[in-house]
């Protein structure tokens, strides 16, 4: 009896022939969407990048597909909405709250929440009160070891620099910025943080 070889890996370029994707109709788009949502928690704007970036990929055999018209996206994903699988306010507060504990700034969760087609609305109630962005901050000192996490005495300019810049980056205010990294005991940042909560 013929067995295949043990290390018989077969022409990757015979194997992308064999799988042709096939074309998407509204029970295979829909079936796409279902997967995606129960897969990943996700916003209506996400849902519809992912629907319109397979569509791209895949092209369109409904019904329609002879008149040149395609599928219609935004009604899936508005009756996912009106379903309750897709949550843009649930998204939005998770996705930020999730930030703010890994110690990013507002900046930072306006810019996932808006990349992920988040409205204005939604984005400035996820943004956090005054003592969870400082807590954040106060999370990212800790991680990074910068202001007083860090080595004991004096830092030199360079190294506060690239402190501050690294707080910048992860969207934190110029102000919390410079509490956190001239801050002289972190007991003096522990009650920064405390005096937004009273």
């Amino acid at each position: 009896m013929w067995r295949m070889p043990r290390n018989y890996r077969p022409n990757p370029a015979q194997r992308a022939e064999r799988r042709v994707p096939k074309p998407l109709d509204p029970a295979r788009m829909e079936e796409m969407a279902l997967a995606y949502v129960a897969r990943f928690a996700t916003s209506a704007g996400k849902l519809a990048d992912y629907l319109r970036r397979k569509l791209r990929e895949r092209g369109w055999e409904g019904e329609d597909a002879l008149e040149g018209a395609g599928p219609d996206i935004a009604g899936l994903v508005e009756r996912f909405v009106a379903l309750g699988y897709v949550d843009d306010a649930t998204f939005a507060r998770v996705k930020a709250q999730g930030l703010l504990r890994r110690g990013y700034g507002a900046r930072r969760i306006e810019q996932a929440l808006g990349a992920a087609g988040i409205a204005e609305p939604l984005r400035e109630e996820s943004r956090g009160n005054e003592a969870e962005r400082r807590s954040a901050a106060l999370v990212m000192a800790r991680k990074r070891r910068f202001g007083p996490f860090g080595a004991a005495g004096a830092i030199d300019r360079a190294l506060r620099e690239k402190q501050v810049a690294a707080m910048l980056r992860a969207g934190h205010p110029l102000d919390h910025v410079r509490e956190v990294v001239n801050a002289v005991s972190e007991q003096a940042l522990e009650e920064w943080v405390d005096e937004a909560r009273d």
